[in-house]
């Protein structure tokens, strides 16, 4: 059974840092390419990070670059994303997404079930 566990969030003033982790089990993560996306209350699911399946490119959201970055350990089969400098506006579930959509070749999206960050003022 394939599983994407997040984990690492929780409650933080403004101006700090998380590390939020997604490990995966029954999957490669090397084998996709690796996205976060956040949901905050009452707003749509939106994009935050991605790293290529080569590990070689990443890309991020406007709202988050320079201040958040996104890595992968192969050993630990495991995504990070490390959040620094937050804001209240980063107040949000945060989703791993493994996007076998886009994967060579194509294979099945699979989606964690998140982890809340809230950021206090």
């Amino acid at each position: 059974q394939v599983q994407l566990v997040e984990s690492g969030g929780g409650l933080v003033q403004a101006g700090g840092s998380l590390r939020l982790s997604c490990a995966a089990f029954g999957i490669t993560l090397s084998d996709y390419p690796m996205m976060w996306w956040r949901q905050a209350p009452g707003k749509e699911r939106e994009f935050v990070a991605r790293l290529s399946q080569s590990g070689e490119t990443r890309n991020f959201a406007s709202y988050v670059k320079g201040r958040f970055t996104i890595s992968r350990d192969n050993a630990k089969n495991t995504v990070y994303l490390q959040m620094n400098s937050l804001k209240p506006e980063d107040t949000a579930v945060y989703y791993c997404n493994a996007d076998g959509s886009d994967s060579f070749p194509r294979r099945m999206d699979y989606w964690g079930k998140g982890t809340l960050v809230t950021v206090s003022a």
